[in-house]
């Protein structure tokens, strides 16, 4: 098997594993015997358990990105990149509930460098809302747009844990909700007033 293709592998199990049992209860030598790989064989690919917990964030922190990025990219208005980008990511949560499981329960808690990779997820969804709401209103206080890409990200964040105790919301819905919510109260302060209805 080619090396990307097992590291893969390697990493959907390894996923799976701290999901159900968490980082702490999860053993090298489980995850080796699921992947039908010697113990070795994932120190040397990973370096450790925390290499491959890292390595298990990284690949949701990418496919995050890509989800986003491809949402966003035909975006005709800071408000359809908005709501674009808020059903990529929640329809993310919806496709991959072991990966948000992952970073939601164990790597904000077991492992300080873990902690770094899940808070880099959050920079990096930051960074793009802010980017892109700068391109689309060039005149937007830098710090404003900061301010509203983490208001953007934390309410996120916080409802698609709301939604793991509703399993009738889904992504649209959750879309629906924080729209409802943050686009009236800052539509004025990012859309020049001859761009508005």
């Amino acid at each position: 098997m080619p090396k990307a293709q097992r590291m893969a592998q390697m990493l959907a199990v390894a996923e799976e594993i701290f999901a159900e049992q968490g980082y702490l209860a999860t053993s090298m030598d489980e995850i080796a015997e699921r992947v039908g790989v010697s113990k070795p064989m994932l120190y040397e690919y990973f370096g450790s358990k925390e290499g491959l917990l890292i390595g298990c964030i990284h690949r949701a922190r990418t496919e995050l990105r890509e989800k986003t990025a491809a949402a966003i990219a035909g975006a005709a208005s800071p408000e359809e990149f908005l709501r674009l980008g808020l059903l990529a990511f929640f329809e993310f949560i919806d496709e991959h509930r072991r990966s948000w499981a992952l970073l939601r329960q164990e790597a904000a808690v077991a492992v300080p460098s873990a902690q770094e990779e899940v808070e880099g997820i959050r920079q990096q969804q930051t960074d793009m809302i802010g980017a892109v709401l700068a391109s689309f209103t060039p005149e937007i206080d830098p710090l404003e747009a900061e301010a509203f890409a983490e208001i953007v990200v934390g309410a996120t964040e916080r409802l698609a844990v709301w939604m793991e105790r509703r399993p009738s919301v889904g992504p649209a819905l959750a879309t629906d909700y924080v729209m409802a919510v943050i686009w009236p109260g800052v539509a004025d302060r990012l859309v020049p007033v001859s761009s508005l209805p």
